[in-house]
């Protein structure tokens, strides 16, 4: 499951359990990805109230399927196959269309992502990209792109914080050996409007 030790849902002090009963999925199910937490619980509700925000929240504008294709596209960028197996299905339930999501997840995985996305997206990648393998060379003038495609400054921040989240997240994994044994994939809360709500589902 991880390079570090975790404890299951069964083995969790009345603390523990409690943050967990706000994440798990069937059976009392707990991903790997959040079960990593256990020891220092505190840095849980942290992940989750960030990941919750930049991704599941109804005030962002941008649509979530191109939040998760992004989401997936910087997890491939940092060799996160983890990431990229959950988001990846999470993007297949938003899409509901499996042709669709093949060519997408296929695009993403040849990094051919003008086969899929429009110009304003691919712009969005672009930036993406930029800010996971090459983040010190950001300048204003990648602003300056993504307006001139039409994003406002508060899409901008969007794709920002998923993007931060997303280096964030696959470094976690990845630094601390997290597979995808006993997980079930794509699973995620999608009370949007609830940013309280972590409930798995």
């Amino acid at each position: 499951m991880s390079w570090i030790k975790t404890i299951d849902f069964t083995e969790a002090s009345e603390a523990l359990k409690k943050i967990y009963k706000r994440v798990t999925g069937p059976n009392n199910n707990v991903d790997n990805v959040l079960k990593i937490h256990s020891l220092r619980p505190h840095t849980l509700v942290g992940h989750m109230a960030l990941y919750k925000n930049v991704l599941h929240n109804s005030n962002n504008t941008l649509p979530k399927w191109y939040l998760e294709s992004l989401g997936t596209y910087v997890s491939y960028l940092n060799q996160c196959n983890y990431c990229v197996d959950h988001h990846a299905e999470g993007l297949k339930r938003l899409l509901g269309n499996d042709e669709k999501y093949k060519e997408i997840r296929t695009n993403i995985e040849r990094d051919k992502l003008e086969n899929s996305f429009d110009e304003k997206m691919l712009e969005g990648f672009r930036y993406a990209k930029k800010l996971t393998l090459s983040h010190h060379l950001i300048s204003k003038k990648d602003m300056e792109a993504l307006r001139s495609v039409g994003y406002d400054d508060g899409e901008i921040l969007e794709v920002n914080q998923l993007v931060s989240y997303f280096n964030y997240v696959n470094r976690t994994v990845v630094g601390l050996g997290v597979n995808i044994d006993g997980d079930i994939l794509g699973l995620s809360p999608n009370e949007n409007d609830d940013p309280n709500n972590w409930n798995h589902k």
